[in-house]
């Protein structure tokens, strides 16, 4: 009985960014009051939303005093985890997303293992769940190896892993305090560009099984190639910047689209090597849309589509932002010493 009392009298803040989420929000927010053993504050920080995202909010503080609402005048998400942050009043920090869904002890989860004392942010995987027919075929899509790519976070744990960054998660609030809370210059990627620092200085990030979430993709071909445009290139300005961030698998889709353009542009006897990786990536495409055999061909055919959306949007996103940032030049030559035979 006392560990449990223990146990439910640990503070938590709950930091959760919002923008133009009334259609998720009032689902995400049940599901994040329902949380145990813990004792959560929730930092609602709206940067401005022009649908009904604020009054959904406000119905829901009126009737929980645990509910707090606050205001982002810049609308970015860093800015307005670091708002969330000043305000905190829980020993815990956790960063939790209105378009997901998260078991009720993924706060207790995630301070237990912090507890333990040998890690610095504790995150689960990062479930896919379809919401309309074009997020269900994402959420295929991240279902399998070409979709899941090196995250790891993506995948159905069956253990505890650790990680180079975190979906969401918990952390103490010293450890955030510390480090000055979230890059503002990092509108896309904060959490990679946190992740970096935090191992730069020797500290851990794991993932718990136990603290999987479900995460709704994006619902149109439009706005998952603008949402993968952006992650490339602001992990070309966290490579950039971290260089021990950048991992090979990170060159995969950004070497695609330079073979794509390669096999397109280059004529002759020295076309033929890109036009055979171009036929071979393509190839991969087919096995793994077209192996869905439970699918019906119009969502094997939008499978594909989504699967090349991901890599060229992210891939040509990576080679922009490696021009608009400047090219991560001491990231690509920690990859290469990798590579090279050790003797």
């Amino acid at each position: 009985m006392e560990a449990d009392s223990q146990r439910s009298g640990r503070s938590v803040s709950v930091l959760v960014p919002v923008l133009n989420e009334a259609e998720h929000l009032a689902e995400a927010l049940d599901g994040m009051r329902r949380q145990r053993d813990c004792e959560p504050e929730f930092l609602v920080i709206d940067g401005g939303s022009t649908d009904a995202t604020w009054e959904v909010a406000e119905a829901i503080a009126r009737e929980d005093p645990r509910v707090r609402l606050l205001k982002n005048p810049d609308r970015r998400t860093p800015n307005a985890l670091n708002i969330g942050l000043r305000e905190a009043r829980g020993e815990f920090v956790a960063r939790m997303d209105a378009h997901c869904l998260y078991p009720e002890t993924y706060l207790a989860d995630g301070i237990d293992r912090l507890q333990q004392g040998d890690v610095q942010w504790v995150s689960g995987p990062q479930l896919p769940i379809g919401r309309g027919k074009w997020s269900e075929r994402v959420a295929v899509a991240l279902e399998t190896k070409l979709g899941v790519g090196g995250a790891t976070f993506r995948e159905d744990l069956q253990t505890e892993i650790e990680v180079d960054s975190g979906f969401t998660g918990v952390w103490t609030r010293d450890v955030l305090l510390r480090l000055e809370g979230w890059d503002e210059g990092w509108p896309v990627n904060q959490d990679g560009e946190l992740a970096a620092r935090i191992r730069e200085e020797g500290g851990r990030i794991v993932c718990l099984p136990a603290m999987a979430a479900g995460y709704v993709p994006r619902n149109s071909l439009g706005s998952l190639r603008r949402q993968y445009w952006r992650y490339g290139q602001y992990k070309a300005k966290t490579c950039r910047h971290h260089p021990n961030s950048l991992r090979r698998s990170h060159l995969l889709a950004p070497g695609l689209v330079v073979n794509a353009a390669a096999a397109l542009l280059v004529r002759g006897r020295l076309a033929w090597p890109f036009r055979f990786g171009l036929a071979v990536y393509t190839a991969a495409i087919a096995a793994t849309a077209w192996g869905r055999s439970e699918r019906p061909p119009a969502d094997r055919t939008g499978l594909a589509a989504v699967l090349v959306t991901m890599h060229g949007a992210w891939g040509l996103g990576f080679l922009v932002g490696a021009i608009r940032f400047g090219p991560p030049l001491r990231a690509l030559a920690t990859v290469a010493r990798s590579l090279l035979p050790r003797g």
